[in-house]
């Protein structure tokens, strides 16, 4: 079997008393979408954040594309292919959405901000941009100022400006969060598409859209990984069912 594309090992973490993660360890292939659930204050957040190296673990370690990132900088780790959006969504509200998505093209490459201006009229990121924003069902969105969008075309973007970094995975907290059910059946067919071409460690609370998209589901309860499986097994897995699902067990197959 190929080596997984991301590999966590033991990863630990504490703030005081609290046990944020607890010696989690998990595999993501290469061309899997892989989604983490678990109740609120599972510690979800915490290990999307020690992957993307915005905090350190106490122990343990993470391995991407078979490289050690434990102690990597974010903007390393951006550079060998991670990519995340946020929880709560981080754009910029006075510029075009095409500007956004260019912006993100431009800090991947190193480029300074000095030179936006001239940076407005650079087809080589002007057209990543562009390629970006169709991926996600934006295009003709371009010129849209990005303060008079709605929270869905937001999450629409941020995941743009992710792609714009052409990144080999994605990390994607909580994308659905504020949607709408319409909103979210929309983002839920983009990521359909997204996943035949990249790998995607998808951090939900939309049960729908989990069982919808994930080829595997692992299951965070008090920062420990009590279950990974496939979706059938984990809707019917005893121990998942009392500790999280519930009546969440009866979504849909689709």
């Amino acid at each position: 079997m190929a080596e997984p594309l991301l590999q966590i090992e033991g990863l630990s973490k504490r703030f005081g008393g609290i046990i944020a993660s607890n010696n989690v360890s998990l595999d993501i292939a290469t061309g899997e979408l892989h989604a983490i659930i678990g109740p609120n204050g599972a510690g979800k957040t915490t290990l999307i954040a020690q992957l993307t190296g915005e905090l350190t673990p106490n122990a343990g370690h993470v391995r991407f594309g078979g490289v050690d990132i434990t102690q990597t900088p974010p903007f390393r780790r951006s550079l060998l292919g991670l990519a995340r959006s946020f929880q709560i969504t981080s754009v910029f509200p006075d510029l075009t959405v095409l500007d956004n998505v260019a912006l993100a093209v431009q800090a991947h490459a190193g480029h300074s901000f000095r030179f936006w201006r001239k940076a407005r009229r650079d087809t080589a990121l002007r057209e990543p941009a562009r390629a970006a924003l169709a991926r996600v069902g934006l295009i003709g969105r371009d010129e849209a100022i990005v303060g008079t969008m709605s929270h869905g075309e937001h999450r629409q973007l941020e995941i743009a400006m992710a792609l714009a970094t052409r990144p080999r995975m994605l990390l994607l907290d909580e994308p659905m969060a504020g949607m709408g059910p319409d909103e979210s059946a929309r983002l839920v067919t983009t990521l359909r598409e997204l996943k035949k071409d990249y790998t995607i460690l998808l951090v939900e609370h939309d049960m729908d859209a989990v069982f919808a998209l994930a080829d595997r589901i692992s299951v965070l309860v008090y920062g420990r990984v009590i279950a990974t499986g496939l979706p059938d097994e984990i809707r019917n897995n005893a121990e998942v069912k009392q500790a999280y699902l519930g009546d969440e067990t009866r979504v849909s197959h689709a």
